[in-house]
């Protein structure tokens, strides 16, 4: 098996698996149907294509640095002379209020796992020269350092020992360990099966032309913690 890392780091990311109406969430690490569609924006598919061959990758995800949760109030409609159009087609003259959840400063490792094919060197390539705008789970929020990693970033192992080995912290950006902590303790988020009796379920698994119909399934995963020797990292100065 092989396994192509990416990075997914910016000051604002969302990554809703549960997200209906007017209740946005964002899970704490990437989902897969949020990766999957960065692959797509990056590959230049469009909504109605069918991207099993993407979701049968196997995803992981090393959380380099937890993103801090926060939440934007958004209200649309509700002034004169405008509205707010519905479904149907019809204008509510109600203001529309949602709460959006979104991680700040948040910095993923990200490895995709399969057969070394030409697909995840097809990946790997458009991720350097994107199609469309890659973004972090919505459109306005972009990647604040290049997705791809610039020494390349398919490794021939398996996706749990690709991540543990890939140093810590990735450049340009240097994470503060805690004062008295000497190396981090990072967290895994990696998909298996659901015999697994640790297993959680996620509802995030694209289903055939998934971004047209909007059609997800279960993913089975396991969360685990390892500690990472860390290289050229400055300790807080601060309690």
């Amino acid at each position: 098996m092989a396994t192509l890392l990416l990075r997914l780091c910016g000051p604002m990311q969302s990554w809703g698996a549960r997200s209906r109406f007017t209740e946005r969430d964002t899970e704490l690490e990437p989902s897969k149907s949020g990766v999957v569609g960065l692959l797509c924006a990056a590959l230049g598919r469009p909504r109605s294509d069918d991207v099993s061959d993407l979701a049968r990758l196997r995803l992981g995800v090393r959380v380099d640095h937890e993103g801090t949760m926060a939440r934007d109030y958004h209200t649309a409609g509700g002034g004169p002379g405008g509205g707010v159009m519905r479904a149907s087609g019809s204008v509510s003259k109600n203001a529309v209020l949602s709460n959006r959840y979104y991680l700040a400063n948040a910095d993923f490792l990200v490895g995709l796992e399969g057969t070394h094919n030409p697909l995840l060197d097809e990946i790997e390539d458009a991720l350097r020269q994107p199609v469309w705008q890659l973004s972090l789970g919505r459109k306005a929020f972009v990647p604040s350092v290049p997705v791809y990693l610039p020494g390349g970033g398919l490794r021939d192992l398996p996706l749990r020992e690709a991540l543990a080995l890939e140093p810590w912290p990735l450049p340009p950006r240097a994470w503060a360990l805690p004062r008295g902590q000497a190396s981090p303790r990072l967290r895994l988020v990696i998909e298996s099966s659901f015999d697994d009796p640790d297993h959680q379920v996620r509802m995030d698994q694209p289903l055939g032309a998934a971004f047209e119909h909007r059609t997800f399934g279960p993913r089975a995963i396991v969360q685990d913690y390892f500690i990472k020797e860390a290289q050229g990292v400055s300790q807080q100065t601060t309690a």
